[in-house]
């Protein structure tokens, strides 16, 4: 289980910061005519989303999560911050777990 969570939390962390940086090219696109970030990290993001779902899914089997936490997983890949928030609550319930 250590390895699929650490899997996990990194990938948290790197799909919600390449959302919130295709935000900013969104933002850029539509605010300033700039649609050079929003081109790049578009299917960068999307690359690494799927990465981030076969995480969610393998740390969910190994650890048998519920349904609702791993939607809340599978939507924080999508939803800017949500990634850091939920990835923060997943840790903080499993890490007693793993030290038991």
């Amino acid at each position: 289980m250590t390895t699929a969570l650490r899997f996990y939390r990194v990938m948290s962390y790197v799909v919600g910061t390449a959302l919130l940086i295709l935000c900013v090219g969104v933002v850029l696109r539509y605010g300033y005519s700039r649609p050079t970030l929003e081109k790049v990290m578009g299917p960068i993001h999307g690359a690494l989303y799927i990465v981030y779902l076969a995480a969610v899914v393998n740390l969910a089997t190994k650890v048998r999560l519920r349904v609702g936490r791993v939607v809340a997983m599978i939507v924080a890949g999508f939803v800017p911050f949500l990634a850091f928030y939920v990835e923060h609550r997943v840790v903080s319930t499993l890490e007693p777990r793993e030290q038991s």
